[in-house]
């Protein structure tokens, strides 16, 4: 299966919110993120609009949509950037990708979006991708080490689970 890799246009904000509360009613991707999705069904039109409108811009944020040859889209990704953090750097939040796209090679398509972004930036120069992954998400982290990610030994405690951790991972420009 094909996909179109891009990134979401201002006026595709119902889309954009369909699937972010996909991601938020699926019971294994869930995991994943610190949104519940009572939180997220609850937000306003204008929220999701401005979401959107960010991605359009393309300057700070960016979510990337994996459109299949039926024009549904199959997942997505969503990259920040960071300049707070001392040396700017990208942060990989919001991966998700459909039941029935898991196994293609689309989750893997769009972190190489999302990277390909990242090292394209002109300002500010990016040296450093990071993401944040749960310790019971085996499968996302064996993808994010095949693309390069590596454990930085930094963790934190899951905000909707204090028991749980999520484990920093970071890809180095090189």
């Amino acid at each position: 299966m094909g996909y179109l890799i891009r990134p979401v246009k201002a006026d595709e904000w119902k889309r954009l919110k369909e699937l972010r509360l996909a991601a938020l009613a699926d019971p294994v991707a869930r995991v994943a993120f610190h949104e519940t999705f009572e939180a997220a069904a609850g937000r306003p039109d204008a929220f999701w609009q401005r979401r959107a409108q960010r991605s359009d811009e393309g300057r700070a944020a960016l979510t990337f949509v994996g459109e299949d040859e039926d024009g549904s889209w199959g997942g997505m990704v969503v990259v920040l950037v960071e300049e707070d953090e001392g040396d700017p750097q990208t942060l990989v939040v919001g991966v998700f990708v459909r039941p029935e796209h898991r196994g293609t090679g689309l989750a893997r398509e769009l972190f190489e979006a999302a990277i390909a972004w990242s090292w394209g930036l002109a300002e500010p120069v990016v040296e450093r991708v990071r993401l944040w992954v749960h310790e019971e998400n085996e499968r996302a982290e064996a993808l994010y080490r095949s693309l390069g990610f590596a454990a930085t030994g930094r963790t934190m405690a899951d905000p909707k689970n204090a028991d749980a951790v999520e484990r920093e991972m970071t890809l180095s420009r090189g």
